[in-house]
């Protein structure tokens, strides 16, 4: 069962952007659980390696009863050839004893024979071949993991970069709800002193403490909003062992982060766009294995040999050195299997590269369209900060009119929490642009402004 979160030690230092992306990035289970897909493409790239291992294999007989009591035994190592069709071999045999005419092969000399040869594909298999595209297919399926994987990463660091925004943000609220109760609760120790000395009825500061407790409930909402942000922040800031860690409030930034970028990047690293990239050249490789399924079989065949030690029973014939040379040739007269698997890929790859090619296209218009949010959210910031230094200058021009009698709490709650509200408007003015900052990192594939 899986721990509950725990919040941070005390003597925890200030949660920056940077600290919870790196934290992120190095513990999240999403992102290790990429990682362990990434080395079980690694494993299959071994397995298909494994069809271009050395192979030993070894033979033997002997007649127990009849009239030929011939013994013999084979021995070969082959290995393949990586880059070309064929392999190379070597081998040693040896037998005793007498061996019917139709056997007349396995006689060797006394100690044997020795032989070296090989085996080169000249039409078919010559440039690639089913163990050559099992390897490359391996590759392909690792790449395509491991930009799986940065796609799993990016999205989670979108995510963490959220859950940090937002609880950054619920600190902001709180701090502005907060100063809307200390005026609230200011006035109030105003408005008593004021009632004592016969100042003020008795009505005013009734209003007025409704109004604290109104803003009281502001704070306590906030707080609680806050608190849900920093439960949610957790799942991205974990401790040393990867348990989920609550940020306390003293962890706070004192504002808001910087945006992660601010232009379009010239060149797009979207990992799913390289998937589409990867899928195309594996159907292209797949396209040249099915043509070369149209080839005929043609293979040289070169094989020296040599017996040693002294003339056995299967005369002088055996002695000196044996050069050998072969050609075997094959091919199919109607070529129907192959020249459906030929169309059935070409077609495949013309769908693969329309595709790749709208998602091109899909990413450069969201791209485009994020961009376009961020530079709207410039904008509206900069209107929200003055529409804020009026607001915030009307109230103050309200509480003073009110000091000297010439207002009412009414219109001082009113200016107060229009400069509250215009405040908030440009806090989520200011996560707006940061969210389209991260947006347009995350569809991008900028990876590194996601601490990656």
């Amino acid at each position: 069962m899986a721990p509950l979160p725990r919040p941070a030690p005390l003597d925890a230092p200030v949660l920056q952007l940077d600290d919870l992306l790196a934290n992120s990035a190095r513990q999240s289970p999403q992102i290790i659980e990429a990682l362990a897909r990434t080395r079980a493409a690694d494993a299959k790239r071994l397995t298909a390696e494994g069809a271009f291992d050395t192979v030993f294999s070894a033979e033997g007989g002997s007649r127990l009863v009849g009239y030929y009591g011939g013994t013999y035994a084979d021995a070969k190592l082959a290995r393949p050839l990586e880059n070309w069709g064929g392999q190379i071999y070597g081998g040693y045999r040896a037998s005793s004893g007498r061996f019917p005419i139709y056997e007349d092969k396995n006689y060797t000399n006394e100690f044997g024979e020795i032989r070296a040869g090989a085996v080169f594909s000249l039409l078919r298999d010559r440039m690639i071949d089913d163990r050559r595209f099992g390897r490359v297919t391996t590759d392909a399926d690792r790449a395509v993991a491991d930009a799986e994987r940065q796609m799993v990463a990016i999205g989670v660091q979108r995510k963490a970069l959220d859950a940090y925004l937002n609880w950054v943000a619920s600190g902001e609220r709180l701090k502005v709800y907060r100063h809307l109760l200390d005026l609230a609760q200011e006035r109030q120790r105003g408005l008593d002193r004021a009632y004592r000395a016969g100042l003020r009825p008795r009505i005013v500061l009734t209003e007025n403490d409704q109004m604290v407790l109104r803003r009281q409930t502001m704070v306590v909402q906030s707080e609680q909003a806050m608190a849900a942000a920093a439960n949610a922040l957790s799942l991205y800031w974990r401790d040393s062992e990867g348990n989920p860690t609550i940020p306390r409030r003293e962890q706070l930034p004192a504002s808001l982060p910087d945006p992660v970028v601010t232009a379009i990047p010239h060149d797009l690293q979207r990992p799913d766009l390289l998937v589409a990239e990867l899928k195309t050249r594996l159907v292209q490789d797949r396209l040249a294995l099915d043509r070369n399924a149209l080839l005929p079989r043609l293979d040289l065949n070169m094989e020296v040999a040599r017996d040693i030690g002294d003339i056995g029973p299967g005369g002088a014939s055996r002695s000196g050195n044996d050069v050998r040379f072969g050609i075997k040739f094959s091919v199919p007269l109607e070529q129907r299997t192959a020249r459906g698997k030929l169309m059935q890929t070409q077609a495949e790859l013309d769908a693969n590269q329309t595709r790749a090619r709208w998602l091109d296209e899909q990413i450069r218009a969201e791209v485009d369209g994020i961009a376009i949010a961020f530079d709207a959210a410039t904008q509206l910031i900069a209107l929200s900060q003055q529409e804020k230094q009026r607001a915030d200058t009307m109230a103050v021009a309200e509480r003073r009119r009110f000091e000297m009698g010439a207002s009412d709490l009414f219109l001082v709650n009113t200016r107060e929490e229009a400069a509250a509200s215009v405040a908030l408007n440009l806090l989520d003015g200011h996560l707006k642009r940061l969210a389209s900052s991260a947006d347009l990192a995350a569809s991008s594939g900028n990876a590194a402004a996601l601490g990656l």
